[in-house]
């Protein structure tokens, strides 16, 4: 028996590496190749979608994005009508405030008022300056 050596068939083993090599080039060609379609096949797609969407907007009315409502927001207030009702809102608001503050004198009053024994001094005065205030409003 022949004994080879390890070396031998270092030849042929090298030129099927170079034949792979080759062949594995010419399989990432054809996927470049088939990728590249698939990617205009998407891309002509998309633009039709585009062109279809365009079509849709021009049909149908879309609520206004973002942009254009913060845009609406910063627009000073031009129209009388709206001045109008931004007083009339601070009238109604003032009169409420005026309200809540005679209520809680009120209930301050009631509790001096319902207080057993005899008030301190700085009470006494409170007492008598609240119901000067309610009966003069």
């Amino acid at each position: 028996m022949k004994r080879r050596s390890a070396f031998a068939g270092a030849k042929h083993k090298g030129s099927s590496k170079q034949r792979s090599a080759f062949s594995g080039a010419k399989q990432s060609s054809n996927f470049v190749e088939l990728l590249s379609s698939q990617q205009n096949l998407v891309f002509a797609s998309s633009k039709a979608t585009e062109a279809d969407s365009a079509d849709d907007d021009e049909v149908t009315n879309r609520p206004p994005g973002v942009k254009v409502a913060k845009a609406r927001s910063k627009k000073t207030m031009v129209d009388g009508k709206e001045l109008s009702e931004f007083q009339t809102m601070w009238s109604i608001k003032k009169q409420d405030l005026a309200l809540k503050e005679r209520l809680s004198k009120m209930k301050l009053l009631d509790s001096l008022i319902a207080k057993q024994g005899p008030l301190a001094d700085y009470e006494e005065a409170l007492k008598k300056k609240l119901i000067h205030e309610l009966m003069s409003n």
